[in-house]
């Protein structure tokens, strides 16, 4: 495996000033498929917003594609988050608005000028996950697995070094969400470094690769036995 793209050593994880995580040290090479599990409540999603900036890291040592979490300023969030493509549970798409207009507002927020570019760029991301055709739809037209396509689509627009997908298959049903993990298969394929966080055992049965686990404050990795 290649360069690393997370290095995390001796990291506390804070929500406000309680501790949800502490004495964490990890890492995560460019090109991996890893999967973060753990019980709803075992500090999952404060560990995904520490690594994306939306909680700082007040203890350890943190890298993450390139930025230094431990002095990240609020300043540099926006450009963080252009390296990192974010797939949230519950999609977050903007609904007054059309895919096209959703995806268009990401690339006019992170800087992009050019509207040829923009419009081939939107096209790109959305031929990958298999919605060209979806672009002229509001979010309520379409199905949650349509939705969550189009959010793992938007993920994509910066080019991102590694996508971090929190519960990306939490609301869908078993046939969608092997759908939508087969688009994020087909994205890691290429290069793309994932981190996804779920409590789908089915999923990770399905398609094992290296997992990591919340549990009781701390975060290890665990090793698969072959089924």
């Amino acid at each position: 495996m290649g360069e690393s793209i997370l290095k995390l050593k001796d990291v506390a994880v804070f929500q406000g000033e309680n501790l949800v995580l502490n004495d964490i040290s990890l890492e995560i090479k460019k090109g991996e498929f890893v999967y973060l599990i753990g019980k709803t409540g075992s500090g999952k999603s404060s560990f995904m917003k520490t690594l994306y900036g939306d909680l700082p890291l007040k203890e350890g040592d943190g890298k993450i594609v390139d930025f230094d979490l431990k002095t990240l300023k609020e300043r540099d969030i926006p450009y963080l988050r252009r390296k990192l493509g974010v797939v949230f549970q519950d999609f977050k798409l903007l609904p007054d608005r059309n895919i096209n207009n959703n995806l268009l507002f990401v690339l006019k927020a992170t800087g992009w000028k050019n509207k040829s570019e923009m419009d081939a760029k939107i096209e790109e991301v959305l031929g990958k996950v298999g919605m060209k055709t979806k672009g002229f739809k509001f979010p309520h037209e379409l199905s949650g697995g349509e939705q969550q396509r189009i959010a793992i689509a938007r993920a994509l627009l910066n080019d991102p070094e590694l996508i971090l997908a929190d519960e990306p298959t939490g609301n869908l049903d078993p046939q969608t969400s092997v759908e939508v993990m087969k688009v994020l298969q087909d994205i890691n394929k290429t290069g793309r470094t994932i981190l996804m966080a779920t409590h789908d055992y089915a999923l990770i049965l399905k398609y094992p690769s290296k997992t990591l686990k919340c549990d009781g404050n701390k975060v290890f990795e665990v090793i698969q036995k072959a089924v």
